[in-house]
């Protein structure tokens, strides 16, 4: 469904859970839209654990822009989409890559419980100097890291102690399986999906 939004229409597009008790509202990357493949599994699975999810199409993506939008930007879409969602279960926000920067950053503001960051991009890469850390660690709630072991955009070891971080082994930053990993590609994500699932249970218990 579109939503409009200060900055554009946006669009989003939900899976409703049976008895939800939960909603999962994720965004996607600076590179790609909400058919990334892992949000895709999150949105098949989630439902099924009693979480709605809520995948959130940002504006520039929708007017058929390639370039991403400003951060700023970005956040006053994100902030607008989740006010007009009027979800009435607790809420997690959530994104891969650039989107979840966007949860970061707005967690507080958008009355989320929990973040969970998909392939956080700590820095551009081969840029470690340029770290984004501060804004996963000021989302002020609990924040779920899922990183792939190959991530140029940092790896799980980059991240600080007391991060709470679920690796994907030989997983780049799209979460693309390498052969020399042993696992298929539908395997590894419905882990993520697992891990995701098992981390939202314990926030919203059951």
């Amino acid at each position: 469904m579109k939503i409009d939004t200060p900055v554009g229409p946006a669009r989003a597009v939900p899976t409703t859970a049976v008895d939800a008790r939960a909603t999962l509202v994720l965004g996607h990357g600076a590179g790609g839209g909400i058919q990334a493949p892992d949000l895709v599994v999150l949105a098949r699975e989630l439902p099924k654990r009693g979480v709605s999810v809520v995948l959130v199409e940002q504006p520039w993506r929708v007017a058929g822009r390639t370039v991403s939008a400003p951060p700023a930007t970005l956040d006053r879409g994100w902030l607008a989409v989740i006010e007009e969602l009027a979800i009435g279960t607790p809420l997690v926000v959530g994104g891969r890559s650039a989107g979840a920067r966007v949860a970061c950053r707005t967690a507080v503001a958008s009355g989320a419980l929990g973040v969970v960051a998909l392939a956080f991009p700590l820095h551009p890469p081969g840029r470690p100097e340029r770290s984004r850390l501060p804004e996963l660690t000021g989302a002020g709630v609990p924040t779920l890291v899922i990183q792939g072991t190959g991530d140029t955009f940092g790896g799980p070891a980059e991240f600080p102690p007391g991060t709470e971080l679920r690796p994907v082994e030989g997983a780049d930053h799209g979460f693309k399986i390498a052969k020399a990993a042993g696992v298929t590609q539908s395997a590894a994500l419905t882990a993520v999906a697992a891990d995701v699932g098992d981390w939202v249970d314990r926030l919203i218990p059951r």
